[in-house]
């Protein structure tokens, strides 16, 4: 079953307080927003040149796990990412809008989410992601995970959709979520598993992810 009701936001401007106000209020009371439109256009045009740029050299193949345990594993997810630093112009901007979402759901959610990374995502034709948890109880400090998406002109045909899993029963309900120019997702990352279903033509997205802090005395978090 798919789940009716996709909150639509308006675009946002120099002023995003109101748009980050109703994701926290959909995080709060279901766990996940889905906002198309959401990243204001100015921004998604200059990632999407930033992109442009980006030399084939600059993806690595995904893998799965972190630290000791990364793993490639085709056979789970075979699309190719690029870490996001802000070393250009649009990922410096990118690293700001983030930011002000984050201290925004501080405020509202009081989650002590402490930092945020990102890479872009790129899915060729028939590449994928199977269902996977972003991260698990006690083993992970990924608070809240968020995708957006950078993707003109996208068709049903297409595919590439991000299928989410609202509950745990064999027959559960979904949410399928079509990866259109400007739609932002966020969910609670320890709740939701999640798949994408494969592409049939160049996808492109950001997926990120914030964070609590667990540094200790031995070690920096988050680590990289």
């Amino acid at each position: 079953m798919t789940a009716p009701d996709l909150l639509v936001c308006p675009a946002s401007g120099s002023d995003d307080e109101p748009f980050f106000a109703q994701m926290a209020d959909d995080v709060r009371r279901r766990g996940y927003a889905v906002c198309p439109g959401a990243l204001p256009l100015p921004l998604c045009e200059a990632l999407l040149a930033q992109l442009q740029v980006i030399p084939a050299d600059g993806f690595e193949r995904a893998g799965v796990g972190r630290e000791h345990n990364h793993t490639l594993n085709r056979f789970v997810r075979s699309d190719e990412i690029c870490w996001i630093t802000g070393e250009s112009a649009a990922g410096r901007e990118w690293l700001d809008w983030s930011a002000r979402l984050q201290r925004a759901l501080n405020r509202q959610l009081l989650l002590g989410l402490f930092s945020f990374e990102s890479h872009f995502a790129h899915y060729g034709p028939g590449d994928f992601y199977r269902k996977h948890l972003d991260a698990f109880r006690g083993q992970a400090n990924r608070v809240l995970s968020l995708v957006a998406y950078l993707n003109r002109g996208w068709q049903p045909d297409d595919g590439g959709e991000l299928l989410m899993y609202l509950d745990d029963e064999a027959q559960g309900e979904t949410l399928k979520v079509v990866p259109a120019l400007g739609t932002v997702v966020v969910f609670l990352s320890e709740e939701f598993p999640h798949e994408v279903l494969p592409a049939q033509r160049d996808r492109y997205s950001i997926a990120g992810w914030f964070r609590v802090n667990t540094s200790t005395a031995g070690r920096v978090d988050p680590p990289r």
